[in-house]
């Protein structure tokens, strides 16, 4: 059974640095595209990162680019997201979600078909 769990978040001070995990369990995980969104309070869910287990190829939104890292340690199955510089309107719960095969160049919701649980992050100013 493919399962991905999302951790790392709390509360943080604004220009905080967390770092957020996803585990993966049940899959070959080299094989897989991961990826991460964020849903804010009101909003719809939106695509921050990805990265291609096979060669670790990765995606970033525009608008996380210069504060926002991802990056992979296969031999752990675990996906790490680095949000730098953390601001006030990063406060959501931020998803991990899988899928076998390599990531399209820009992720979206409908290519990933295993999603983790969430975790949330909120910024205090």
């Amino acid at each position: 059974e493919v399962q991905l769990q999302a951790s790392g978040g709390g509360l943080v001070q604004t220009g905080g640095s967390p770092r957020l995990s996803c585990a993966a369990t049940g899959f070959s995980f080299d094989d897989y595209c991961i990826g991460w969104f964020r849903q804010a309070p009101g909003k719809e869910r939106e695509a921050i990162a990805s990265i291609s287990n096979y060669d670790s190829s990765t995606f970033l939104a525009d608008f996380v680019k210069g504060r926002f890292d991802i990056s992979n340690d296969n031999a752990k199955n675990m996906v790490s997201l680095q949000i730098n510089s953390l601001k006030p309107e990063d406060t959501a719960v931020y998803y991990c979600a899988g899928s076998l095969g390599r990531c399209p160049l820009v992720i979206y919701e409908e290519y990933l078909d295993s999603w983790g649980q969430g975790t949330q992050v909120t910024v205090s100013s």
